[in-house]
């Protein structure tokens, strides 16, 4: 990341007006910091080997990476970067937790939790900024009751906590100063220490939040290590929030920002849960256009062979807008169901853990928001508006809105 994009000032386009790579056979290609890399980029091209099980997250530093990452993404304790036993033992314990019956029980608080925002966003009257009074409380209050830790004991996380742990966690990192490296070390610590105590705790006072169902399960396995199921914990509570804040305020930046006409039609539930299929596949929640992966073995990739030991750059985004299987992309009609299974939460092993909670908020905030404020508009352009950038995501860092 260069030093003019770590500015939140700076003027960039939205990011569903990013371009991507055309969808187009596996080739050779550089990563930015100069590794080779095998290019994959049309649509069942990625999803054969995001669940090929001779490519893996594993050990990459071994072989090359895409530069700069953020802690998340590069700690060996994280699940994402873990495969074979190790991976399965630890996606084993988070399917324990998310058992349907569970995701079920709390679909009514996350609505509740949704509605509460709308109610006070009214109450306050125009104008308003949907970035603080929206697009980050909502995933706020959910979070903090997932996790339990919305009372008033030594678990309580107020948000401007989990905000600056969560920018630690999932900071890009770049060019730092000594200062700032420390600060940076000394907040990732503060967060450790404080998801080490809260699992500590819930192994003794178990209750009905996911961090318990989480820590119950690990322990019945008996095989996960604990700084994973720490980092597992970690990793739920500040990414969780900062992805659904992010595909939230992005989502609102393209409806109201270019589609202003479909905004009253979010009040129909089924054609606000189509929409928000639609918005979470077409925008990606930051600028990164690939994930990386390593082959153990060659793999036949359509009619290319990629060679055992290759750095794979897998591209959700092209894959995602390929015409042979989204023809009309991104301007078709908000309202239709998509053609194909989205990508936008991978596929394979490495599917995302929490996919199910990002499409419950995106439903029911556009439906509730679209039926409580049907003239809701941006008043600022869209290509006026600056962005929070330096971590895994990007949004709008202010949304100004009037109705």
């Amino acid at each position: 990341m260069d030093s003019a994009a770590a500015d939140p000032r700076t003027i960039l386009p939205p990011l569903h007006r990013l371009p991507t790579t055309p969808a187009q056979p596996p080739h050779p290609t550089t990563l930015p910091d100069g590794t080779p890399a095998w290019l994959i980029t049309r649509y069942h091209d990625v999803r054969q080997v995001l669940g090929d099980p001779r490519v893996t997250r594993a050990d990459l530093h071994d072989v090359g990476t895409a530069g700069v990452t953020a802690d998340v993404a590069a700690n060996p304790a994280s699940l994402f970067n873990q495969d074979g036993p190790a991976h399965r033992r630890l996606r084993g314990t988070v399917q324990r937790a998310f058992t349907p019956r569970a995701i079920a029980g709390w679909q009514p608080w996350v609505a509740a939790a949704v509605q509460q925002s709308v109610d006070r966003l009214v109450a306050a009257g125009p104008p308003a900024d949907l970035v603080p009074a929206f697009a980050r409380p909502v995933p706020f209050a959910v979070t903090t009751r997932l996790m339990g830790l919305d009372g008033d004991g030594p678990d309580h996380l107020d948000e401007a906590r989990l905000h600056r742990w969560t920018l630690a966690l999932l900071a890009q990192g770049g060019e730092q100063g000594e200062t700032q490296a420390a600060d940076h070390g000394d907040t990732l610590a503060e967060f450790g220490a404080f998801m080490e105590e809260l699992v500590a705790r819930r192994r003794r006072e178990p209750g009905d939040d996911l961090v318990s169902r989480l820590v119950r399960a690990a322990d019945q396995d008996g095989g996960v290590p604990e700084e994973s199921l720490v980092f597992l914990v970690a990793g739920l509570t500040a990414s969780g929030n900062e992805s659904v804040a992010g595909a939230l305020a992005n989502a609102l930046v393209y409806v109201l920002g270019e589609r202003p006409e479909h905004w009253p039609h979010l009040a129909d539930p089924d054609i606000a849960e189509r929409t928000a299929e639609r918005l979470l596949h077409y925008i990606p929640l930051g600028d990164d256009e690939a994930t990386i992966r390593r082959t153990t073995a060659p793999i036949e990739v359509g009619d290319v062979t990629v060679p055992a030991d290759a750095v794979v750059a897998v591209s959700l985004g092209s894959a995602n807008r390929d015409p042979a299987v989204y023809p009309e992309g991104l301007d078709a009609d908000l309202g239709l169901p998509l053609p194909a299974p989205t990508l936008a939460f991978s596929a394979g092993p490495h599917y995302c853990i929490g996919a199910w909670r990002v499409r419950l908020e995106m439903r029911e905030s556009l439906h509730r928001l679209a039926t409580a404020l049907p003239g809701l508009r941006l008043t600022t352009p869209v290509t006026e508006l600056a962005w929070q950038l330096g971590s895994t995501t990007r949004s709008p860092a202010r949304l100004p809105v009037d109705w």
